[in-house]
This record gives structure tokens, sequence and C-alpha cells, in this order.
């Protein structure tokens, strides 16, 4: 049987912290910056813990 393969780019985008929780940098923070408001973009800066809901699928894809 073959190794598991971890999802290189699924490694790339979130970290495991130590305590197993998965944070990952919030969406919205790409493009249009310039009609979003300023109070808006300083809330999107940093990372934020994912949601329940898609933790199980990255922890599959990263093979944990």
């Amino acid at each position: 049987m073959p190794k598991m393969k971890s999802h290189t780019g699924m490694g790339k985008r979130v970290k495991v912290t130590g305590s197993g929780k998965i944070v990952a940098q919030q969406a919205g923070l790409r493009h249009n910056l310039e009609k979003k408001a300023s109070k808006h973009t300083r809330r999107l800066t940093g990372t934020v813990e994912v949601a329940a809901v898609d933790a199980k699928r990255i922890k599959k894809l990263l093979g944990r």
C-alpha cells in the first residue's frame, strides 16, 4: 500500500496550531479594495480559526 500524500496546496494555505486548531487567512482581501471601507479591510487582516464544517475536510487533505 503506498503512502498517503498530503495536499501540498492546502498545506501552504492553512496552519495547524499546537492544540490542533486550523487557522487560515480571511477571505475577501485580494481585490476591489478601493470600494471597501478601511474599517472593513482592517477587520479582514490576520488569521482566524477555520469553520468546524471545513476543518474536517481540511484535516483529511492534510493527512491528519
